[in-house]
């Protein structure tokens, strides 16, 4: 099956407008571009690259197909559609919420609150956010005063302005009902405000060959260590940046994690194909307290390793949208799909429901492909049962 090929616009240090081409790596099609002429290999863009125009587009575009390549415009699109005064649309600007005194107390009330029934820090912080918004809602409203009709009006009009999504959307209903339980005596499910369902989509997930291609595609060490790391155990991406050097044991091939989500400890494995890349990356950046560490010995940021993994894609010409969650789905899947046991994967991923599990068993191929058409099984019975040397066609054959 022949690569699929992105267009990318990109303006290079000069301020020139370059035509990159984006694709997984293909020794076929390498060879076939460096036939066309005008084109080039760019090492900081580690893309083949024209000067951007609409004629050179369209020849490479027409030279492209006669090959018999399918070209993604989608990405040369927005761009042109942006250059061309189509504005992008951008949710509302977030104001800086400012609270009266009397809020103030109400909002360290609340927070103290979270803190007393020992929800984690980034929950506290996410439902203390919605909370703080919802107070310069109501402004100094006594809580008594407060009614369902306060928290539809809300609700309505902060997921309207900021465009939440369903998860967030249920964030915000989870920090609202803290709030009834602290100052109204009640919950959202008393007063008849409930969390809109959950959405059930499949997990996006990477083939092996794309894992390979992603890995090999980052030149960074320290970045490619990140990503081998998260498919490698499964992790999720506050696992792997909280991760100390102590919890590595490469004697017994585990990697241990503490206090993940819920809570909770579990082991996780060591790939040993990891191996050679983890004792290069621990000789070259030489950490000293977590695995992986920023300037001065400081614990990396979540934000740094989405910042580099989208570039990353971008160098490795996967045009599927992913993160680098997508990691820890394609390790679950590619473990069911050799075979392993739910139970054991549940292990592996801290869930604490084996339901949350059995998702990545919607986007296994291995079951799927192995299952037999009623078709073949009907002429399999019947050519058994004729004892026929020839099998049973399906094709009737009319003499002429």
């Amino acid at each position: 099956m022949k690569p699929v090929i992105v267009f990318f616009l990109k303006i290079s240090e000069k301020g020139e407008k370059l035509l990159l081409i984006k694709f997984p790596y293909d020794i076929e099609l390498n060879e076939y571009l460096k036939k066309f002429n005008g084109i080039r290999w760019s090492v900081a863009f580690t893309s083949f690259y024209l000067p951007y125009s609409k004629t050179n587009t369209h020849a490479l575009f027409q030279y492209l197909r006669k090959g018999a390549y399918y070209i993604d415009y989608s990405q040369l699109k927005k761009y042109t559609n942006v250059a061309k005064g189509t504005p992008r649309p951008q949710k509302a600007q977030k104001k800086t919420v400012v609270l009266s005194a009397q809020n103030q107390k109400r909002f360290k009330q609340y927070v103290s609150y979270l803190q007393g029934l020992r929800l984690s820090p980034s929950t506290i912080k996410v439902y203390s956010n919605f909370t703080k918004l919802f107070l310069d809602h109501v402004g100094d409203l006594p809580n008594t005063q407060i009614t369902n009709d306060h928290f539809r009006k809300f609700i309505e009009d902060i997921v309207t302005e900021r465009r939440y999504s369903i998860s967030s959307h249920r964030q915000l209903i989870g920090a609202l009902n803290h709030f009834c339980s602290l100052f109204l005596n009640g919950t959202f499910n008393d007063n008849g405000l409930k969390r809109p369902k959950k959405n059930k989509r499949l997990p996006t997930v990477l083939s092996q060959q794309e894992i390979i291609l992603l890995i090999r595609s980052t030149p960074n060490l320290k970045h490619r260590a990140i990503i081998a790391l998260l498919y490698s155990a499964g992790l999720r991406i506050g696992e792997c940046i909280n991760l100390k050097l102590a919890d590595i044991d490469i004697d017994r091939m585990q990697v241990r994690i503490n206090q993940g989500k819920g809570r909770k400890d579990r082991y996780v494995v060591l790939a040993k194909s990891f191996l050679p890349l983890l004792q290069n990356y621990l000789a070259t950046y030489t950490p000293t307290t977590f695995f992986i560490e920023g300037n001065q010995g400081r614990q990396y940021t979540a934000s740094s390793v989405r910042k580099f993994f989208n570039k990353t894609c971008l160098a490795s010409g996967i045009t599927k949208k992913i993160t680098p969650h997508t990691l820890r789905h394609s390790f679950a899947t590619h473990l069911i799909e050799n075979g392993v046991g739910l139970r054991y994967i549940q292990e592996l991923l801290g869930h604490s429901k084996p339901e949350t599990t059995m998702i990545y068993t919607h986007v296994a191929q291995k079951d799927l492909l192995q299952v037999r058409s009623p078709l073949d099984i009907a002429v399999e019975k019947i050519t058994k049962a004729a004892k026929r040397e020839q099998n049973v066609s399906i094709a009737r054959h009319k003499k002429g």
